[in-house]
């Protein structure tokens, strides 16, 4: 019979018991108990808390590797930002640089055709008075023999005389036709100080 059991039974038996002893083990429970504490303390500190140390570590050092990759992923995210930002910028800057060189060449490209255009104009200007020219002068010749010979032709019948002679006739055009043109002059320039 434990010590616990003997006190039950005389406390059952109507003696007297410390109320103490009633929660109080005996000494050898007390002191197995203790023993055990102490192996099982052993135990668990030579064995059980290395291995947890040891995964408490590791995982220590997968979480710090995780928050150092995350920040080299970071810098490097960073670091791809500023990079493509200053592609970014240097390609709108090109972009602008190019917008501008085209508005230079379109300039340029204008201006050389209005210049071939301008000289195309003078040339086929110089052109038609070349032709008006060459007209007015064949009008002229062809003009100055038709009254050259109606001139002739009417001299012969008013002098009664024949102006065969073609030297004759050559000054007889000439002269009539030097004095139709001061008549001309001299009326032009009448009327342009009638203007004045």
């Amino acid at each position: 019979m434990s010590a616990p059991d003997h006190l039950l039974v005389l406390a059952a038996e109507g003696g007297e018991v410390d109320p103490v002893e009633l929660f109080l083990p005996p000494f050898y429970d007390w002191f197995w108990s203790a023993i055990l504490l102490v192996l099982i303390a052993v135990v668990f500190y030579r064995v059980v808390l290395p291995k947890f140390q040891a995964v408490l570590d590791e995982r220590s050092e997968l979480i710090e590797g995780g928050i150092a990759k995350a920040q080299h992923a970071q810098e490097a995210a960073d670091k791809a930002l500023e990079e493509q930002q200053a592609l970014l910028a240097e390609a709108r800057s090109d972009a602008a640089r190019t917008r501008e060189e085209a508005r230079e060449e379109g300039k340029a490209i204008v201006a050389e055709l209005r210049a071939k255009a301008n000289e195309e104009a003078a040339r086929i200007t110089e052109t038609a008075h070349r032709q008006i020219e060459a007209e007015r002068q064949a009008a002229a010749v062809a003009l100055r023999a038709e009254v050259g010979a109606l001139a002739t032709e009417l001299a012969s019948k008013i002098v009664g005389e024949s102006l065969a002679d073609s030297a004759r006739q050559s000054r007889v055009v000439d002269r009539f036709l030097d004095d139709l043109e001061a008549t001309q002059a001299a009326g032009a320039g009448a009327s342009t100080g009638k203007e004045g």
